[in-house]
Parts: structure tokens; sequence; C-alpha cells
């Protein structure tokens, strides 16, 4: 079954693809009052983007037209997505309205890495006596003190008290390598370089958590 295409005009066509054409060329023109979304500046998305930023009333058939794409499933979604992206720069609310959504992701996400923190422990105390359930009690210890910390430090953002996001965080280092030190029992050297391979062990995984919980924000918003 064919798709459905509203006709355009061959005239409105060229002009179309003229402006495309000179905006792709123009590289060095930017707009310092608009959030620019970049994902690699010749992404396929990026060129939906542009084009939908500058076409705002465009259907998604004549866009891709207009682009030479085919009108598949893919750059449909990849489309939407494209006006999606253009509504966080310019509406606040939809910018706040998606970053709490990544934010409760998030905090879901975080539950789910509780696995990987554990065997991290498991592994680089694999000589000591604690099981894998003793140490994932270790790990909701610490996770429970990590959530007791930024609650007090979103109460005191609420309340408009400014609050300084490093002064938790070191707090919540020191309390960890305290932690180890008191659990595991090691000396201070051992604990300290256990802690730095933990922390960037750790880092690594959520990252690529923190990349991927954003895509899924984003392709669900």
């Amino acid at each position: 079954m064919k798709n459905f295409v509203i006709p355009v005009p061959e005239s409105t066509r060229k002009q179309i693809l003229e402006e495309v054409e000179k905006e792709a060329k123009d590289t060095t023109k930017t707009n310092n009052d608009d959030l620019n979304l970049n994902f690699g500046g010749i992404t396929r998305l990026d060129k939906f983007i542009k084009f939908q930023k500058k076409h705002p009333d465009s259907k998604i058939d004549v866009a891709l037209d207009s682009l030479n794409y085919d009108k598949n499933f893919t750059n449909r979604f990849l489309y939407t997505r494209a006006k999606t992206a253009n509504s966080f720069t310019k509406n606040k609310d939809n910018r706040e309205q998606f970053y709490s959504q990544i934010l409760s992701y998030a905090s879901v996400s975080l539950f789910i890495l509780l696995p990987f923190f554990t065997l991290f422990l498991k592994f680089f105390y694999i000589r000591s006596r604690f099981t894998y359930v003793d140490h994932l009690i270790f790990v909701f210890h610490i996770q429970t003190v990590f959530f007791m910390l930024f609650s007090i430090f979103y109460i005191l953002e609420i309340c408009n008290l400014n609050p300084q996001l490093w002064i938790f965080t070191l707090l919540f280092l020191l309390y960890l390598i305290i932690a180890m030190k008191k659990f595991y029992k090691q000396g201070y050297f051992k604990t300290f370089i256990k802690f730095l391979l933990l922390n960037l062990s750790y880092s690594i995984v959520a990252t690529i958590g923190v990349i991927f919980v954003f895509l899924i924000s984003f392709a669900m918003y």
C-alpha cells in the first residue's frame, strides 16, 4: 500500500532544498539565545533537527522528501524526536519536564546498577570470607546513606538555602571509604586503593547507564 503524500509545488520544493543546502554550508551561524542540541553535527538526527527548526510546520513526509530520506519507520521516528528536541529550545517548561523524567528514570537505574557495584566489591575482596549477600547488604547500607545525604541537599535547595553539591558529594565519599575500612577491616592503603578502583569501575558503568537513561527518556518523551 503506497503512502499518502501531500503534493508539494515544484517551486516550493526547490526553495526548501536551496535553504537546506545553504544552511548546511553555513557552519558559523549560531544563536546564543537558544539551547542548541547537537548529536555529532552530521548525524541524521542533526539534519532533521535543523530542518524542523527552519520549517516547523512541515509535514513529516514532505520533510523526508525534501531531505531525500526514505519514509520508513526509523526516519519518521527520528523526525518526531527532532520536533521534541526543538521544543526544548523554545519552551523552558518542556526542558524542565524532560529533566524531571530523566531524574525519575535515574533513580530507578541506581537500583538496577546495585548488583554491578556488589560484583565489583566481590571482585576486589575476592579473598575475604564475605559472600555476595554480605556485600549486597553493605551496598544497600551505602545506598541508604547516599539517598539520605542527597535528600537533605534537595530539601535545602527547595528552601532556597543554596547548598553546595560538592560538599555533599565529598561527605558521601568520606563516609564510603570509612565504611569500607570498618566493614572489611583492611589497612588504610589497601582500602584507599580499592576505594579508587571501585569508584573508577562504578563511574564507567554509571556513565553508560546515564547515556542509556538519556536515550530512553528522549525516545519516550
